[in-house]
């Protein structure tokens, strides 16, 4: 059966990758985004390929920059944080080289150029795991024990609260009104559902 995917060279992502001899990155990317574990995020790739972007133009125009300095530039061109005398200086320095600062920024792609070149022309998708119920339920106890605990601790500073040493119980429990059955949420989601079933 033929590959019914657009060509990739007809989004901008691909069309760089083409003209910049950057093979292999698109499936890097994918990889990437697409990982059970550790995926990065598609702003993450965005800023990948903008580096590797930076690095093909500064290597074809001669510049042997370490990768802390790609990374350097690179937040001189884009970060709003970055100072005026730092920004002129990178541009200064890519110039002399040769390099028509103005198109590579023209050039540096966005989020969504990444993952309309992903999902559009690699057909990569991200399988949106169903997580846990109770796994979820489980971090935010943990996060309400948290808060509780810092507060108590708070209160007794101020002396507004005499406490000694308190453990901090959280306890969800599940009240069905069709058949007046109540659970502990683990016991009910053990179970499998409440009477009603």
């Amino acid at each position: 059966m033929p590959d019914e995917r657009p060509n990739p060279t007809n989004s901008k992502v691909g069309r760089l990758i083409e003209s910049h001899g950057l093979d292999g990155l698109g499936e890097e990317l994918e990889n990437r985004w697409t990982a059970d574990e550790d995926a990065d995020s598609l702003r993450t790739l965005a800023d990948v390929f903008n580096h590797e972007l930076l690095k093909a133009e500064t290597t074809d125009a001669g510049l042997d920059l370490l990768d802390g300095e790609i990374s350097t530039f690179y937040d001189a061109l884009v970060d709003d944080e970055a100072t005026g005398a730092e920004r002129t200086r990178v541009r200064g320095r890519l110039e002399r080289a040769g390099i028509d600062v103005d198109n590579l920024q023209t050039n540096f792609v966005s989020h969504q150029a990444i993952h309309t070149y992903l999902t559009s022309y690699r057909g990569a998708s991200k399988e949106r795991k169903r997580s846990d119920p109770t796994e979820r339920v489980q971090r935010l106890r943990g996060r309400l024990v948290a808060v509780t605990e810092s507060a108590l601790e708070s209160a007794a500073n101020r002396d507004d609260i005499v406490v000694g040493s308190p453990d901090v119980l959280v306890d969800v429990q599940v009240f069905c009104a069709d058949c007046g059955s109540q659970y502990g949420f683990d016991e009910l989601v053990e179970r499998g559902g409440c009477d009603c079933q």
